[in-house]
């Protein structure tokens, strides 16, 4: 599996291209902000073609490009229904290139991403979760969960951590997490040592 991620936009959210190689299809996860430089040269370098936009979550830093993106090369962007409601309006008509993400297995470029609901930060916010066929596991948490933090709550801060327990402390230690801000970490690095996960079932 092939993941190749950058920091973009002042407040330097990650975008990853995921693919199963090089020289093939790849879905996009969360086109932030002025990406559109440092995209282009990550799919010129790698020969890939992206087939579909992924969202954790629809604040501006996560899917700033999505319209422009998604216009220059005709794919629609996946972002939970909760949060189209978040998109800016100058995205105008293209939000019905917008396709309501659902949880359970979703199947793009060769890939099979499941898709589970996390709201917390927004109320729509998802994380996405792989397994390679070299048996390694990763996770994109968005802004749910970070390196030694998690995102703060746009609401009850009790449903975030209802969900990190639910849903992303119950992976493996060695899931690799791929978070929205920052670098990446482990399920069991952050089971042992963030601090804001006591008293969430970790």
């Amino acid at each position: 599996m092939l993941v190749v991620g950058f920091p973009a936009g002042p407040l330097e959210a990650n975008c990853y291209l995921l693919a199963p190689a090089d020289g093939g299809e790849c879905v996009l996860v969360d086109p932030g902000e002025d990406i559109g430089e440092p995209l282009e040269a990550a799919l010129s370098g790698h020969g890939l073609t992206p087939v579909a936009m992924l969202a954790t979550h629809g604040h501006p830093d996560h899917v700033a490009s999505a319209a422009e993106i998604g216009a220059r090369h005709g794919i629609p962007l996946y972002l939970h229904e909760a949060d189209r409601s978040l998109l800016a309006a100058d995205a105008g008509e293209w939000k019905d290139g917008i396709v309501p993400l659902v949880e359970g297995p979703l199947r793009l470029a060769g890939l099979e991403i499941t898709v589970s609901g996390t709201p917390g930060h927004t109320a729509g916010s998802v994380i996405f979760g792989l397994s390679s066929a070299e048996g390694g596991r990763i996770v994109f948490t968005g802004d749910s969960l970070f390196a030694g933090s998690i995102g703060r709550s746009s609401g009850d801060g009790d449903e975030l951590l209802r969900s990190l327990g639910a849903k992303v402390l119950t992976l493996p230690d060695d899931t690799v997490v791929l978070p929205g801000h920052g670098p990446a970490t482990t399920i069991g690095q952050e089971r042992a040592g963030n601090p804001f996960l006591a008293g969430t079932g970790s």
